[in-house]
């Protein structure tokens, strides 16, 4: 593979997330060629496209096709099921890139031999609308060039980040993996409460999907500021903002009860990789 030529790609699984990062090597240039394993067939969005090729599954790739990388996006519980057939094709030079949670390196290792060049990384869900937060972390195969390559794959669908402590990736689960929900969650308890205070149910929710979605666009529009800042300047002294978070800031309020989330979601997740 050269930088011009882009990436030779085996993608087995293109659901939701395969199929938003395969959108987004495509446009960026960043694979030359993809081949696709998965029931459904190709994507609506990369029909024609002739960089794209489908196939039903390890033994069906094209005549002489060596990927740079193989990007392992199946649920994780058909894994252990799909996982031996591409065996054969574990090589120095082929990166096999999982974004399936809870399946960790020493699980890739045990499936596909020692051998296997292995990156394990955990996105989120908005990945699928490309603003994702991945963070990906190697094994000792894994060259600079290789890492490199998977983390451009990976930008495909928002920021990455590296850790060199695989062990960080359950707590990493437990705050961006499993975040989403906590913020869909934030806004359903927004609108009940802004009912309880009187207003319409339609009114109260969509004050909520807007306040949250909006405030996360100014979070990121303002790389410089610290969240803290950006809370401190909503809240006047003594007015509306200030009596509620006197609640949501008290000792009983909101953090405890997060970090609580946060432990029992990194129990969990070290529960299911192990």
């Amino acid at each position: 593979m050269t930088a011009e030529s882009g990436a030779s790609l085996l993608l087995v699984g293109c659901g939701k997330m395969g199929g938003a990062m395969l959108d987004g090597w495509l446009a960026a240039g960043t694979a030359s060629r993809v081949v696709v394993v998965d029931r459904a067939g190709l994507p609506q969005s990369v029909a024609g496209d002739a960089r794209v090729t489908p196939a039903t599954g390890a033994d069906s790739l094209p005549d002489g096709f060596v990927p740079d990388v193989i990007v392992l996006a199946v649920k994780p519980q058909v894994m252990e099921d799909a996982l031996p057939s591409y065996r054969a094709l574990v090589r120095p030079g082929t990166v096999f890139l999982s974004i399936a949670a809870g399946k960790t390196i020493a699980y890739f290792e045990r499936l596909l031999g020692e051998g296997a060049v292995v990156v394990r990384s955990m996105p989120n869900t908005p990945a699928a609308i490309g603003r994702g937060m991945t963070v990906a972390v190697p094994n000792s195969r894994v060259s600079a060039a290789q890492r490199d390559l998977s983390d451009r794959l990976l930008r495909a669908v928002g920021d990455v980040a590296w850790v060199d402590d695989e062990g960080l990736l359950d707590p990493v689960t437990a705050v961006s993996g499993s975040g989403p929900a906590y913020v869909f969650f934030l806004v359903e308890a927004m609108a009940k409460a802004g009912e309880a205070a009187g207003l319409p149910a339609g009114l109260a929710m969509r004050l909520a999907r807007a306040t949250v979605s909006g405030a996360g666009a100014l979070l990121d529009a303002s790389p410089q500021q610290e969240a803290a800042d950006l809370r401190k300047a909503v809240t006047s002294p003594n007015g509306t903002t200030q009596a509620a978070l006197e609640v949501l800031m008290a000792d009983d309020g909101l953090q405890p009860v997060m970090t609580a989330a946060i432990a029992a979601a990194t129990r969990r997740s070290r529960e299911l990789a192990g």
